[in-house]
């Protein structure tokens, strides 16, 4: 008989900030608070537990984003994770700055692949060895450039191009460290489901990888999908549910032997309330409540933002803000800058920043009519709509585009009521991070653009934008529909 070890392993990934629980159908959900109450009572009743995180901490709140992360990091402190790896988020406030916050981190932060490019040194530790009951459990950290865009703006900081690396990186390391006898191998990786899949596939068995812990898509699957031997699983966004695998480990083979997996729903049915959290929470809150508690504006009614996958009510007003503000043609507002399901129909400052809370430039760009829509069949491509991680963009008013799956093709592309031309020079404001990533996100070139005239910075802030906009006018009201009509041969995940 093999000798057998037991294993809890608990998991979040796309924290984004969500430190407080909040009241659904009359009873509390989520929260740092009560997260951290289950993940005790876990770890008294289970004495070989450990808690990992697979990325994205940061941003989503406005406790988060007034203190650059740091309250974050103080927060996470209290949570106790054993083991946390980088999302894309974590460098929103600059490489530098994720520097700094990994020193006020207690907690070990692992990431394969940031690199300095000039010597390709490791910005982090690659891997973590913890040691619980005998048992040496081998964590590695995976990114891949699709989801970090946001070093671009940093010259000197690289990263892994695709899944084909990040799996050669990981045979790397565990052909280095399987010597010392690793009973068990989690990747934490914030690169999406799908792409976690084509990892597990490409992973050689010899690498003994058990279980890949994902974050970035923000999935929520109701069982552990296995890809080549090995389970793959997320818990979905926010602090309303963690993953919890309950393992056998198998010492003598290095393998796993049997498991369950399941998420648990936080809330205080299940969980007790940290009241070390609590505390700390409280006193960032005040701070934050005081500042940003002025009310801006009151909409007709609640406008909502249920998918950064279609046209919404929030994604239509704020690009309409936008574009009315700065005068151009089309504003493409990226959907996924909207990180609230809901807006309203009080509007508090925190409110809005906790929406919206990336403060980027506009960049004013020229386009023709033939690129505008290259760009949105580009946005359209069939892999938006088979659950792909991929960016999705907002329409300001006046532009109308209906799309055919089947044909790929439009079936109307008007702006203020007529035929967009070919050869129609249109200006369309764009947000900074977008403009960085007009290849990955559009299918065109910066030098594409720049041929008809060049790019420059219009505004410094779109959240001074639309702060001033929406206090300057009551009762505003959007549909949420006629901009983008699809006619899809499948509806998206």
């Amino acid at each position: 008989m093999p000798h057998l070890k037991k294993l809890t392993l608990l998991h979040s990934n796309d924290m984004h900030g969500d430190f407080l629980a909040e009241q659904v159908d009359d009873a509390l959900v989520g929260g740092v608070a009560l997260l951290s109450g289950y993940v005790n009572k876990v770890r008294q009743e289970e004495p070989n537990t450990l808690y990992a995180i697979a990325g994205d901490m940061f941003r989503g709140s406005i406790i988060d984003s007034e203190y650059q992360g740091l309250s974050t990091i103080q927060i996470m402190n209290l949570l106790g994770p054993d083991v946390v790896t980088l999302g894309n988020h974590e460098v929103d406030y600059g490489v530098a700055h994720l520097l700094f916050l990994e020193k006020c981190a207690e907690f070990p932060i692992v990431n394969a692949n940031l690199h300095i490019r000039t010597n390709n040194a490791r910005l982090f530790d690659p891997f973590k060895i913890i040691e619980i009951d005998g048992m040496k459990i081998l964590f590695i950290g995976i990114l891949t450039e699709e989801v970090l865009a946001q070093c671009r703006t940093d010259g000197l900081i690289g990263t892994f191009i695709n899944v084909e690396d990040a799996a050669e990186e990981v045979g790397r390391i565990c052909n280095t460290y399987n010597g010392i006898d690793i009973d068990f191998t989690v990747l934490l990786t914030h690169i999406g489901y799908e792409e976690d899949q084509k990892l597990a596939a490409l992973l050689d068995p010899a690498w003994g990888v058990d279980i890949i812990i994902g974050g970035h898509s923000h999935t929520l699957p109701e069982e552990a999908i296995v890809v080549n031997n090995v389970a793959i699983v997320q818990a979905g966004t926010g602090t309303d549910q963690i993953g919890r695998f309950d393992l056998l480990i198998d010492t003598d083979h290095n393998r796993i032997h049997s498991y369950t997996w399941q998420t648990v729903k936080i809330c205080p049915e299940n969980c007790p309330e940290d009241k070390a959290i609590v505390e700390a929470i409280t006193h960032y809150k005040a701070s934050t409540d005081e500042k940003y508690g002025r009310i801006l504006t009151r909409f007709v009614r609640q406008l909502t933002h249920p998918t950064r996958y279609r046209e919404t009510e929030l994604g239509d007003l704020f690009a309409d803000l936008l574009k009315d503000s700065l005068g151009v043609d089309v504003f493409l507002l990226g959907s996924g800058s909207i990180r609230a399901d809901r807006l309203g129909p009080v509007v508090t400052l925190g409110d809005l920043n906790e929406a919206f809370p990336y403060d980027d430039e506009v960049h004013l760009l020229y386009v023709t009519g033939a690129q505008l829509k290259r760009m949105l069949k580009h946005m359209l491509r069939d892999g938006a709509f088979r659950g792909e991680h991929t960016e999705f963009y907002q329409f300001s008013h006046g532009l109308v585009v209906d799309y055919d799956q089947a044909r790929h093709d439009f079936g109307q592309f008007d702006l203020e009521g007529k035929p967009v031309l070919d050869d129609q020079l249109l200006t369309l404001g764009l947000q900074h991070y977008h403009f960085l990533n007009l290849e990955d996100s559009f299918g065109i070139t910066l030098a594409e653009v720049e041929a008809n005239r060049k790019v420059r910075v219009i505004a410094s802030s779109c959240c001074q934008i639309l702060e001033e906009c929406l206090a300057a006018g009551q009762h505003q009201n959007t549909l949420g529909k006629g901009r983008l009509t699809l006619h899809l041969t499948a509806p998206r995940d």
